[in-house]
């Protein structure tokens, strides 16, 4: 059965849609695919417009240094890495900048989007690309968990836990917060975080 190219056009956009094929061909050659996650405002926590990207397996098991490898990563593609630590087990979100984690070891379950968002389990290798003011919060993790924290050139964190007499005043800084140049994993941030 012949299809006309239009309705492949139409059957393709739908199946991109779906999840089912890559939004860009750079992904088809091996740029890395994400997990959109979006997150609604949740009282004090003003989440983004743009969802938030969970990256599995960017670091293959067995890497040598992971820590040195994310930071390397990360810095190729203009996010420069700010700090090794873990994630704070209260809630909070940054206003003044975006922020990419690269999990270098052990596992955690992390709760995006506020108090009342949602519960991921991330381990060794993944990455999290968070959009300024999505709401992040460890609810619980292995002893030797630890991540490589960075930002976009020229972007400074702040740290607010969700004062809603806070909210406005940070959702004017979020909304001058610049575009990044680049995915800090290589993947499809530019094409998902289309203004």
């Amino acid at each position: 059965m012949a299809i006309d190219r239009r309705r492949f056009t139409f059957m393709l956009g739908g199946l991109m849609l779906a999840g089912q094929v890559p939004l860009d061909a750079r992904a088809a050659a091996g740029r890395p695919t994400p997990q959109p996650l979006h997150f609604k405002p949740d009282g004090g926590f003003p989440n983004s417009r743009f969802p938030a990207l969970l990256y599995r397996g960017v670091m293959p098991a067995g890497t040598a240094d992971p820590a040195a490898a994310f930071e390397a990563l990360f810095t190729r593609h203009q996010w420069p890495p700010q700090w090794r630590y873990g994630m704070y087990p209260f809630d909070h979100f940054h206003s003044t900048a975006h922020e990419a984690l690269g999990i270098v070891s052990g596992h955690a379950r992390v709760r995006l989007g506020g108090p009342d968002g949602r519960e991921f389990d991330v381990q060794a290798g993944d990455a999290l690309v968070l959009p300024a003011g999505t709401g992040h919060c460890n609810r619980g993790s292995s002893e030797d968990f630890l991540m490589v924290g960075a930002y976009p050139t020229g972007q400074q964190w702040d740290l607010l836990r969700g004062d809603p007499a806070e909210l406005t005043a940070a959702e004017q800084r979020i909304a001058k917060v610049p575009m990044p140049a680049d995915d800090p994993v290589g993947g499809s941030l530019l094409a998902l975080w289309k203004v």
